[in-house]
């Protein structure tokens, strides 16, 4: 698992409109990573329709709000055309950032899925707070007053 006070791991994805990103992308702003196990799942939809609902609010904090799944840049896409989502959602089907990470599990069968987990970081890239198995429900108003709260104490 990750450590709060540690780098946040180094990354190359590509968004929903096909768009590399890189942790340095987002250097010298707070980001907020969401990790959720598939798109247009209940849960997931919930969660991402909150972040998007919140996304100015976010922003006006200094603060970018991206999703991540193994689901590919395709289905991303989908997802957010179907509920318009507002933020970015990044593709891992390879799950190089998911398993650097260590958000995964698996079944008994031996499947494996992922736990919606969500780390805050940094404008420095340094991991700043970890969110396990996340309820969807208010969350993006809690990590907001998270952030807020954080940025004071600095």
């Amino acid at each position: 698992m990750l450590e709060v006070g540690k780098p946040f791991p180094n990354f190359r994805l590509a968004n929903q409109d096909g768009q590399q990103k890189e942790l340095s992308s987002y250097s010298g702003k707070w980001l907020v990573v969401f990790v959720y196990p598939k798109d247009d799942t209940p849960g997931c939809t919930l969660e991402s329709k909150g972040f998007s609902a919140m996304k100015t609010e976010f922003e006006r904090e200094g603060v970018t709000v991206v999703g991540l799944s193994e689901d590919d840049v395709s289905s991303h896409k989908n997802f957010c055309n179907k509920f318009s989502l507002t933020v970015d959602l990044l593709a891992d089907p390879k799950k190089e950032l998911l398993t650097a990470a260590n958000v995964g599990q698996s079944d008994y069968k031996g499947t494996m899925y992922w736990d919606r987990t969500t780390f805050t970081v940094d404008p420095r890239g340094v991991l700043r707070k970890i969110y396990l198995k996340v309820k969807p429900e208010g969350h993006d108003q809690a990590v907001l007053g998270d952030i807020k709260a954080m940025k004071a104490s600095l």
